[in-house]
């Protein structure tokens, strides 16, 4: 049965809407902002990085990167991305949120300048160096996941802590669309401001002298959000559930809190003693007591967020297969290197303006009142019913451009305004204090575990030799085709899974984890009738 809460969460619990929640979605989302530029940038600058590493002065095709280096320039930072998650997620269990806040911004700062200055005798050497920061690019992503979600669910009230959360993730789509724009601005700027050449016979072998800079540039700005946030990051009070049930510092907790509300807080030290002394917040992740209460939650969070990662990362990182294949972007070789930049941003800057960003923030908007549940299913059954009428009639849509890119951009918006929002929500609202940013970082990590599987399937399946667009024996784009039926598949496996989740709308986060309730009566209290009456009044059988 529940019990009476501690007076510092309850008042946060309770707290009206103040300028301190504004700030922490401000910096938490800056984190998130850079992520996404940091994560989907590359995209805009893989075929510039064939055409200037690999490709001989009389090649008669454009270069184009091997598959296996573009898998690796795209998947390495993923890959970081899932360990910094594991590592990070379990940290700030330990450490605390605040202490590891920094060191993930810190590294991303770093990683991002280091990524843009790669270097090498040759291509290899360079495509090495890149791949060695952007890993670590990646990790230190991957911490601000399950911390950033932490962070913010522990600080938000219980009314309206969906929206808060979600608009800290839904700075992913406007990081997304930056990475766009940045594209777009610098190449436009190096194809008619900062240099002036002739085209060569083949438009595909016409390379600025200056293109090298172009990919580094547009690298390198993912460090300026992360470092505008840096200082306002190390700023913020460590959150009170942290220091009160985990560091076991009523005081402390009941202090930070009272700074930050604006009122006096009883800390309630003896009443944290005895809450956290009980056996039901004491057990760990790999406990029996963890498997039975939550258990088929972290199945839930873990699989919905890999299968719909699948789908999400391959869109993102493949656009400019897709619109190749269906004659929105012409081929690499009616356009110089840097006009196929400019194309290719332009494009990912529509798609997001239209669908992707507009479905985070209906997501902002309905996720208190509607729920978490109701959104990650309708987000998933849409994404399936559009990924079939895409990929089935496949070939009809090269003919009908502009049917498709709407039904494309509507696979965004559901996307955003469905599961990618609530698989980052949830996790940080169902698991109890101690162990809830280790079980975010999993469920995240599980998430990159597919964004790994949907890239470089996707990359095999639309880039391998057997599908390219100048094989005669294969209809072009047939690859595209499979692979969006099969993610049309895998959202509908999405759908299933989401019945595992609970629905954490309006209730506190002890109320979701059972950190507040009280232990169930033992034997010989069972024998008593007047207790045992009491007992199924509260608790229904």
């Amino acid at each position: 049965m529940p019990r009476e809460q501690l007076e510092v969460l309850n008042a946060l619990d309770v707290a009206k809407v103040q300028l301190y929640h504004f700030t922490a979605i401000v910096v938490a989302g800056m984190g998130f902002f850079t992520d996404a530029y940091d994560l989907f940038s590359i995209s805009v600058v893989t075929k510039l990085l064939g055409r200037i590493y690999y490709t001989q002065p009389n090649a008669p095709k454009p270069g184009i990167l091997p598959v296996s280096v573009n898998g690796a320039v795209t998947g390495v930072a993923l890959v970081g991305t899932l360990f910094g998650q594991l590592f990070f997620g379990w940290l700030g269990d330990k450490m605390g949120r605040k202490k590891v806040y920094g060191m993930t911004l810190a590294l991303m700062i770093f990683c991002s300048l280091a990524s843009g200055l790669s270097f090498g005798h040759h291509a290899r050497g360079t495509m090495a160096t890149l791949c060695f920061f952007r890993f670590w690019l990646g990790f230190g992503i991957g911490g601000d996941y399950p911390l950033s979600a932490t962070i913010m669910s522990e600080y938000a009230n219980k009314k309206t802590r969906g929206s808060f959360i979600a608009a800290v993730f839904a700075m992913q789509g406007f990081g997304i669309l930056t990475g766009g724009i940045v594209g777009l601005i610098v190449s436009a700027a190096f194809e008619h401001g900062f240099t002036v050449y002739s085209y060569n016979a083949n438009p595909e072998l016409s390379l600025p002298p200056r293109a090298d800079y172009v990919w580094r540039i547009i690298l390198m700005f993912g460090a300026v959000p992360a470092a505008m946030t840096y200082y306002w990051r190390m700023q913020m009070p460590e959150t009170a559930r942290y220091t009160a049930l985990i560091a076991k510092n009523a005081k402390q907790a009941a202090d930070d809190m009272a700074k930050v509300l604006n009122v006096e807080i009883d800390p309630e030290e003896a009443k944290l003693e005895k809450l956290t002394e009980e056996p039901s917040n004491q057990f760990g992740l790999f406990s029996k007591e963890f498997l039975h209460r939550h258990g088929l939650h972290l199945l839930g969070t873990t699989t919905c967020w890999f299968l719909f990662d699948i789908a999400f990362y391959s869109q993102n990182l493949f656009q400019k297969n897709i619109f190749t294949a269906i004659n929105w972007l012409p081929s690499a070789g009616k356009m110089s290197a840097i006009q196929e930049v400019y194309k290719v941003s332009r494009a990912q800057t529509l798609i997001a303006l239209c669908g992707t960003v507009p479905g985070y923030w209906v997501t902002v908007l309905l996720i208190d009142r509607i729920g978490r549940f109701t959104i990650q299913l309708q987000g998933f059954f849409f994404m399936t019913v559009f990924m079939f009428a895409l990929g089935i009639p496949f070939h009809h849509w090269t003919l009908h451009k502009v049917p498709f890119i709407i039904m494309y951009s509507l696979t965004f918006f559901f996307s955003n305004f469905g599961p990618n929002a609530t698989t980052f929500v949830v996790p940080a609202e169902i698991f109890p204090a101690r162990l809830r940013s280790t079980c975010h970082g999993i469920s995240a990590a599980a998430g990159k575990a597919g964004a790994i599987v949907g890239a470089f399937g996707f990359l095999y399946a639309s880039e391998s030799p057997h599908v390219l667009e100048d094989d005669p024996g294969y209809p072009k784009g047939i690859g595209v085709k499979y692979s969006l039926i099969v993610l049309g598949f895998v959202s509908l496996f999405g759908m299933a899974f989401t019945f595992l989740v609970p629905e954490a709308n309006g209730k506190s986060l002890e109320e979701m984890s059972g950190e507040n309730e009280d232990e169930t009566i033992d034997a010989t209290e069972e024998s008593t009738p007047d207790k045992q009456d009491a007992y199924n009044r509260t608790v229904p059988v």
